[in-house]
């Protein structure tokens, strides 16, 4: 007959009475396995659980686990065995589960996950998982499990499908959603074999186990390292390809295809397209692929009822990363994926899709502004109107107001936005804005400032000063990152984008440039800025934007206060010298004895990125020579009339095609009308001799004038 719950709460505790007054090891052992078999039988109560930790105290269970003598008859892991149910028994404590004595228990939870498990010590393993399942909740914990190995004991136990695999496998999930880089990098052999053991599984089995894999395997997936960098990987890679095209081939159900394209998407996030093989089987599953997310994005975005847009979110910001890919394959001109009839029906389908995300858009309420998914809305959008501006041009018009709005919103006031359901989607390393949408927004942004329509919606909707607010963050963020050995940020790209609008706007709206007084704050950061950019190694593209946007912005301001002969006007203008004057140098011919004028080594990396902005800074200074009294004293100081001399004197002319030409006769031209000395200086080196030989025939009239 059962005993009842006060015979047995009186039991616990003559039993923890006889515990803290035990005189030897015996009678603390003979009390110990009455109070763990009633931990065993779930019978203790938080209270009680902690009355036995103050009777017992972490010595005894230590003991216990270092004990490798069981009693006289009794199995081998006796001992380890009660210790561990005392630990696990602790361990519901949060405040225990924290403390040192456990964590530093960690490594023997993971030589007991590793060893092998008779049928009799399954409890052991049960205790174990319990343990490190406390552990992982506390703070410290995940920490501490990465660090001292648990992610490899995991793994070995997943793989080896010892008994409790399937908790092994939750402990990894756990893990790697809090700590997924450090997992990887501590730890990426042990998860690739599980990666390896699940994708085999994905691709054999042919039951529901399929869809709830799709659902685990993303988080298996690492960022980085790419899987695509070893032979395992891409073995991993291969198998889930082959397993969604078996699935996405099929009849599916939506419960059944919203997983598979989460993976999907999670693939594409990871490794792009390269997971995809190249082929008429590759190229038809990636159509399939963008195909069944525009498809997904019309059903869900085209007539929104909200209740089934806020269930749906989350696989509507795969199906956009899925678009996103198929945006680039469409472009993609080296060694596509997709055949040109395949690009052709792909974009009328995008096309459809966004008009889905724009209908979408213009449905959103003020109180909605702060959600994720209108920022990943917004982000998809971007991309499209980056690449893909005459389409859907009168709907993106009437946008744009709503579109500047909220980049202006997020900018001004921040918002949680980046933690979308999918982080990797906004992603802002090196934006210094977890709330940045103006990034995605700026280069569909600069092909619309070059159109009149667009050009004056963005005027209208207050676009100018937001985009000069933004600048003159994103260089606060930049010069924080100067100096480090960092590859190109989005920061930097921001940026050169922004450059690329404003420039637009100088040339198509000089008068806005006049009456804006941001622009005005504009000029005086980039004085200050390019003689600190231009030493800077590796940002020579940035260097050449801010150098042409300032030249062509200061023939429009030529007569603002920041531009009077200051310290930092004249700084600005010697960098941009330096910046035109360093871009040419003569180099040996390899087809004849001569020399040749060529790009300098320094700028020819750069120099597809540059070239238009350098002519265009030639111009722009020429144009500046006449306006600042001062400015031809800067050319002489920095020798570069007599360097130029030198290298028109010393090339083959053939080298030198016209448009050199021209642009180095459109500044030397005005230097001789505005500089008697810049004149002397020519002439001093044989000017007249080489202006005739490159045909330079203004130059050599104004020579020639007296």
């Amino acid at each position: 007959m059962a005993s009842e719950p006060g015979d047995r709460n009186s039991t616990l505790r003559r039993c923890l009475g006889v515990l803290r007054d035990a005189r030897n090891d015996s009678e603390q052992f003979a009390a110990l396995l009455l109070v763990t078999k009633a931990v065993r039988a779930g019978e203790v109560d938080a209270k009680t659980r902690r009355q036995i930790f103050d009777a017992i105290g972490f010595t005894f269970p230590n003991r216990l686990l270092a004990s490798r003598q069981p009693p006289a008859g009794c199995p081998e892991d006796t001992f380890r065995a009660l210790g561990l149910t005392l630990l696990a028994c602790f361990c519901t404590d949060p405040e225990l589960a924290g403390h040192s004595q456990i964590l530093n228990k960690i490594p023997t939870f993971n030589d007991i996950l590793v060893s092998p498990c008779s049928p009799d010590n399954t409890s052991m393993i049960d205790d174990v998982y319990q343990c490190l399942s406390a552990v992982m909740a506390t703070t410290r914990g995940p920490r501490e499990l990465v660090t001292k190995g648990t992610v490899s004991a995991l793994c070995q136990a997943y793989v080896n499908c010892s008994y409790g695999s399937d908790r092994a496998l939750t402990l990894l999930l756990g893990l790697l959603a809090i700590a997924e880089a450090k997992c990887w990098q501590k730890d990426a052999p042990h998860l690739l074999a599980v990666l390896s053991k699940l994708s085999d599984d994905f691709l054999k089995t042919e039951d529901m186990t399929k869809f709830e894999l799709c659902e685990v395997l993303p988080h298996f997936i690492p960022l980085s390292p790419p899987l695509t960098q070893n032979s395992q990987g891409l073995e991993c890679l291969h198998r889930l390809y082959k397993g969604l095209a078996n699935i996405l081939g099929s009849k599916l159900s939506q419960l059944q295809r919203d997983p598979a394209l989460k993976l999907a998407a999670c693939l594409v996030q990871a490794c792009g397209s390269e997971w995809i093989p190249a082929g008429n089987a590759g190229s038809k599953f990636l159509a399939l692929l963008v195909n069944l997310a525009c498809v997904e994005v019309r059903l869900t975005l085209e007539e929104p009822d909200p209740f089934e847009v806020e269930g749906k979110k989350e696989v509507v910001t795969a199906c956009y990363v899925l678009i996103e890919m198929g945006i680039q394959e469409c472009l993609r001109e080296e060694k596509p994926l997709l055949e040109e009839v395949q690009k052709m029906q792909l974009m009328r389908i995008m096309e459809e899709a966004f008009g889905a995300v724009i209908f979408y858009l213009r449905q959103v309420k003020r109180e909605e502004l702060q959600d994720p998914f209108i920022f990943a809305s917004v982000r998809i959008l971007g991309a499209w109107i980056a690449e893909e501006t005459s389409s859907l041009k009168q709907e993106i018009c009437e946008l744009l107001p709503f579109l500047v709005h909220y980049a202006k919103k997020l900018f001004k006031e921040g918002s949680p936005a980046a933690s979308l359901l999918q982080p990797e989607l906004v992603s802002t390393k090196g934006s210094g804005l977890p709330q940045d949408a103006l990034r995605f927004l700026l280069p569909g942004f600069c092909h619309l400032t070059a159109e009149d329509r667009p050009r004056d919606i963005l005027i209208s909707a207050g676009a100018p000063a937001l985009l000069c607010e933004y600048f003159l963050h994103q260089w606060e963020v930049l010069t924080s990152e100067l100096g480090s050995l960092t590859p190109l940020t989005s920061t930097e790209m921001s940026l050169q984008t922004a450059c690329g609008i404003f420039l637009n706007l100088v040339v198509t709206a000089p008068d806005l440039i006049r009456r804006d007084k941001t622009f005005s704050s504009l000029m005086d950061l980039l004085l200050k800025s390019l003689p600190l950019l231009l030493p800077q190694k590796d940002h020579l593209v940035l260097a050449a934007n801010m150098a042409t946007l300032g030249l062509m912005m200061a023939r429009i301001l030529a007569s603002s206060a920041v531009l009077q002969g200051t310290q930092s006007a004249k700084e600005f203008f010697r960098a941009t010298i330096c910046f035109l004057s360093q871009a040419h140098t003569a180099q040996a011919d390899p087809g004849s004895d001569s020399l040749a004028a060529a790009v300098s080594p320094a700028y020819t990396s750069a120099w597809a990125d540059v070239r238009e902005l350098w002519f265009l800074g030639m111009q722009a200074l020429a144009s500046c020579v006449p306006l600042f009294p001062w400015l031809p004293q800067a050319v002489l100081q920095a020798q570069w009339l007599e360097d130029l001399s030198e290298l028109l004197t010393r090339v083959s002319p053939a080298s030198v095609d016209f448009e050199l030409i021209a642009a180095f006769q459109g500044v030397l031209v005005e230097l001789v009308r505005a500089s008697k000395p810049c004149r002397d200086v020519i002439l001093s080196h044989h000017g007249r001799e080489w202006a005739n030989l490159y045909g330079m025939a203004a130059l050599e009239q104004c020579l020639s004038e007296q």
